[in-house]
């Protein structure tokens, strides 16, 4: 059956005040207004942080967190519109509320097109800079709300994928359910097609880092040339063609996870690399002179041993010892049989409600699925389930639907003489479905000379579809 629901929830949303209480910064160049501002919001039931500086603004937004920030046009520093953009491009989550002299509603306007939740012209009572206080904290909480909820449907659509009917697989998930909690690095090894990556994201959402980015990186797919930029980001003009700042991968999932799958693919560069950021925590963007911490737990995966690697000197012994703090096996399909059915049910459904119609398996389909050795684990088996229920339209899978690559098969002319009696030879070699292969071959072969080439002849002999006799002729390798 697929993974029970019984999963660890997500962090409920909360403010950024370890007294439970609201947070607001406030910030402006008029002191007396800053006293006042500090005054009403500590008698409406907030805690209240004054920040003499933009600089200051982001610092203690870095290092205690905000629920709302309050600043002026002007503050020493930097303008009010630049720290609301440094605010934006840091913590776009958290609404900011302008104070300005202009009474203009133009100027608004164009506050709120910088991502302003609200600005308020001087002078403006008391009233006023509450009711819009407590407006951002309303929708702040409810953006919060949102999240959570999206991430619950996350991880139960996470967690519907992973059946865990096989010995190995239940030990798979009490190994993730012991581990997500933790900040420790994961490495996951198994054969491509195994559900490396649905265990990663397992790990992020039952973690304490689920309200935080999941971050997937195909290390293989990085060019050697721009490795660097795209894990650590660039600033702009730091080379040809860098037109804007951008954040790496590192950036983009601090405060979550990131995921490096197939890190056995990596070379020497992107390894010395990768090795330096866990080490130090931060990293330096190209083109950069200050570096920049990044708060992130690494999750890695490769189909390959990489203890091998390293002793056939393919990979850093010293970033191995880094990254297998936590390590998973998962086993290919072939060795958890007990998963195979559940699985093809599963996707079954899936693939049946996105068609619009009920499909089943049948006796014999669910004993080919058992039979197959799906050397390409569990994306091959939902491949093998779509496509039948795509090319299918019949209400039941049989085991001609699927279309299952089983290699070489024996010429089938010879397994025609075979049957025809002519010798034993291969009649009784392989598995049970290659003997019903070899024997569907012959008969398809008899049909097509009885009814003289003439397929819808020969499949009506046959009792099947033209459409069924034409995938069994594909699949068996006779002539179209």
């Amino acid at each position: 059956m697929p993974l029970d629901m019984n999963y660890p929830s997500p962090p409920i949303p909360q403010v950024n005040s370890a007294s439970g209480k609201a947070r607001v910064l406030i910030a402006d160049e008029d002191r007396e207004l800053v006293q006042t501002a500090e005054r009403l919001f500590t008698q409406s039931g907030y805690e209240c942080e004054i920040c003499d500086s933009g600089d200051a603004v982001l610092s203690a937004l870095k290092q205690r967190g905000a629920d709302v920030i309050v600043i002026g046009l002007q503050i020493p520093g930097m303008g009010g519109l630049e720290l609301l953009q440094q605010v934006r491009s840091r913590r776009p989550d958290v609404p900011l509320i302008l104070l300005g002299v202009d009474p203009n509603p133009g100027t608004a306007m164009a506050a709120m097109r910088h991502g302003a939740f609200d600005y308020i012209a001087k002078p403006f009572t008391d009233d006023e800079l509450n009711a819009s206080v407590k407006r951002a904290l309303d929708m702040s909480l409810l953006q919060r709300e949102n999240r959570q909820l999206r991430q619950q449907l996350d991880m139960a659509s996470v967690a519907a994928g992973f059946v865990a009917e096989s010995p190995a697989s239940k030990n798979i998930l009490s190994i993730v359910r012991r581990v997500a909690p933790s900040r420790s690095t994961v490495l996951i090894e198994g054969e491509s097609g195994t559900g490396k990556e649905l265990v990663a994201r397992l790990i992020h959402y039952w973690g304490q880092r689920a309200d935080g980015p999941f971050v997937a990186v195909n290390c293989k797919a990085f060019a050697e040339g721009v490795v660097e930029s795209e894990l650590f980001g660039h600033e702009k003009g730091s080379f040809t063609g860098a037109i804007a700042a951008r954040a790496g991968c590192f950036e983009r999932a601090s405060g979550g996870t990131l995921f490096l799958d197939e890190i056995a693919e990596t070379g020497p560069d992107f390894q010395a690399k990768l090795l330096r950021v866990l080490e130090d925590g931060e990293v330096l963007r190209v083109g950069a002179s200050k570096p920049r911490k990044v708060d992130v737990r690494i999750v890695a995966a490769t189909n390959r041993t990489l203890r091998k690697e390293v002793a056939n000197n393919r990979f850093r012994g010293d970033l191995y010892f880094r990254l297998n703090v936590i390590p998973i096996h998962i086993p290919p399909l072939r060795e958890r049989p007990e998963d195979i059915l559940p699985l093809a049910r599963h996707f079954l459904d899936f693939h049946s409600t996105e068609a619009g119609r009920p499909i089943s398996l049948t006796p014999e389909a669910e004993r080919t699925l058992c039979s197959y050795n799906w050397p390409g684990n569990v994306r091959e088996l939902e491949n093998v389930i779509e496509r039948a229920v795509v090319m299918s339209g019949a209400e039941q899978l049989t085991s001609d639907a699927f279309a299952l690559d089983r290699g070489v098969e024996e010429p089938l002319e010879t397994e025609a003489t075979s049957m025809n009696g002519a010798g034993p030879a291969h009649a009784t070699n392989g598995s049970l479905q290659d003997c019903l292969d070899r024997a569907a071959a012959v008969r398809i072969r008899a049909a097509l000379e009885s009814a003289k080439g003439n397929r819808a002849l020969a499949a009506h002999e046959l009792g099947v579809d033209r459409t069924t006799l034409y995938r069994l002729m594909k699949r068996l390798g006779l002539g179209q």
